[in-house]
This record gives structure tokens, C-alpha cells and sequence, in this order.
């Protein structure tokens, strides 16, 4: 691991560059020395910049000793200097608001309204079916909201598997999908009915049920849970 680590990124075969890992496999298969390595971009004559991340570790004794550490601290890390010091210093920062966000600042699906007051400013122009879902915490507040997919909706191209990988990841409790209609009539197809029942299902086998299927229109919509569907 010492000798791969000692070589330059843009030496390494694309799938083991840590960027390059990142936007294939998502953040989570991505090691810490790798994502500090992306904030740092380049390393040393010595060390690549993912052995400069795991010097870093070493050196302040794990990620919460980096997050306390001083920009002047790291800057005294041969290979690291002020400039990647301060690059590495805020996105812990972001961080740290990230988790000072409280709950009362998430927002809290009480109703089909609800939904609709947060996409419709997105979505009632827009000039393609765009399928979101709002994954949902035990109190039902929003965790995420996630585009599913762009274009006509098709039971046979809206796969379950797209709409609760998200959903398990975050571990959600429930999840709300909505999409739009560009003609701005929200009446649902039977298309739109029989994603819904498909969706459902799935919910109830991995034990996030859906509460609704949202249908927005130019300043209208449906909520096939009050039609009676789910």
C-alpha cells in the first residue's frame, strides 16, 4: 500500500484515482486518505497526494484530530503548506454547519401541499417529466430530495431499484415520489397509476412504504393518495 501511495494520482490506472472512484461509486467507496487527498489535489516529489492524506492522519492521530488541527498546524506538514491547509480547513468547516443545521430547519411533510410548495418552483414549467423522491425520516422530515429521473415515464424505465437505493442508504423510513406533467394538466395516466402500485409493493417488501405519488401540473396538483390509490 506504501508503494501506491508514494506514486502520483495520474499514474494510477483511472479506477483507483480517488476523483475518478468517487464519481463512479459515490463518496462512501472512497477512503478517508482519499477524500482528503481530493481536497489537497496534488502531493509531493515523495508522497502522492493520498499519501499526504494518510501523513496527515498519522500525524494528528485520526480524521477529528485533522478537523481540530490549524491552518497553521498543517501548514507546517511538509507537502501540505496554507494554501491546501485552508482548502482542507473549509470543507470540514461545511461540515461542521452541515451538522449544526437542526432539525426544525428540515422540512416536514404534513400533507400532499407540502410536497407540492417544495417542488412546484422547480418543476410546473419545466419542459421534461422529471420523477423526484423526497426520502423521509421517522418524523417525517425531509433527509433528501433526490432526482430520479429525466424523460417520459415508463413503468418498464422507472426501475424500483432507482427510487429506494437512496432511500436504504440514508435509511429512510418512508418516501414520497412526485413528478410533473409538461402539458399542465396533472391528471394521472394510467401509466402513473401503475408505477404507483409497482412502487408500493417494493416499499412494503423493504419496509419503507410510500405515502404518496405527487402529479404537478402549471399550479395544480394530484395526490393519488387522496385518490384513493394508496
Amino acid at each position: 500500500m506504501a508503494e501506491r501511495y508514494s506514486v502520483a494520482i495520474r499514474e494510477l490506472p483511472s479506477n483507483e484515482r480517488p476523483r475518478e472512484r468517487l464519481q463512479l461509486y459515490g463518496p462512501s467507496a472512497v477512503s478517508t486518505a482519499e477524500l482528503l487527498a481530493i481536497q489537497l489535489r496534488t502531493g509531493t516529489t515523495e508522497r502522492s497526494a493520498v499519501g499526504l492524506g494518510e501523513l496527515l492522519l498519522s500525524h494528528f492521530e485520526g480524521l477529528r484530530g485533522v478537523a481540530n488541527a490549524t491552518i497553521e498546524q498543517m501548514s507546517r506538514i511538509k507537502g501540505v503548506g496554507p494554501v491546501k491547509a485552508v482548502q482542507i480547513a473549509s470543507a470540514f468547516e461545511l461540515g461542521r454547519r452541515l451538522a449544526a443545521l437542526s432539525d426544525e430547519e428540515r422540512p416536514v411533510i404534513r400533507c400532499s401541499q407540502d410536497v407540492a410548495n417544495l417542488l412546484m418552483p422547480e418543476l410546473r414549467d419545466a419542459r421534461k417529466e422529471c420523477l423526484k423522491s423526497l426520502l423521509l425520516d421517522t418524523k417525517n422530515r425531509v433527509i433528501r430530495i433526490l432526482t430520479v429521473s429525466v424523460g417520459t415515464l415508463d413503468s418498464s424505465l422507472v426501475h424500483p431499484r432507482e427510487v429506494f437505493r437512496d432511500a436504504v442508504v440514508a435509511s429512510a423510513a418512508s418516501l414520497i415520489v412526485a413528478h410533473n406533467h409538461p402539458s399542465g394538466d396533472p391528471t394521472p395516466s394510467p401509466e402513473d397509476k401503475r408505477i404507483t402500485l409497482r412502487l408500493a409493493e417494493c416499499g412494503r417488501l423493504l419496509g419503507i412504504e410510500l405515502l404518496d405519488h405527487i402529479i404537478l401540473g402549471h399550479n395544480r396538483f394530484v395526490s393519488l393518495k387522496e385518490r384513493g390509490l394508496l
